[in-house]
């Protein structure tokens, strides 16, 4: 059974393409930067703080075309995607801080 850190980064990994899937989309990029307020020249910056990686899993979610998108595009299952929220920071409950 795999253990919480590497859960973690496999969640990570999820999200990480979640954002790319985002970024290269010319309709859905305007549409998070407008729900999460972030300016596109500070993405970088807004994708170091926590909560963050599991908000842009959060976007994904919150529309199943977009979400059955994603998941025939990168091969993640839908199921993985809502899993994958729950193990970063501001996800869910599983989330364990190392603090």
């Amino acid at each position: 059974m795999p253990d919480n850190a590497s859960i973690r980064q496999e969640a990570e990994a999820i999200a990480v393409k979640a954002l790319g899937f985002i970024a290269a989309d010319p309709e859905l990029l305007p549409r998070f930067l407008a729900i999460t307020g972030i300016e596109a020249s500070s993405i970088r910056r807004a994708a170091a703080e926590p909560g963050f990686l599991a908000g842009v899993l959060q976007f994904i979610l919150a529309h199943e075309p977009t979400l059955l998108r994603f998941a025939q595009e990168t091969g993640v299952p839908p199921a993985s995607v809502g899993e994958a929220q729950k193990y970063l920071p501001a996800g869910e409950d599983r989330y364990e801080s190392s603090t």
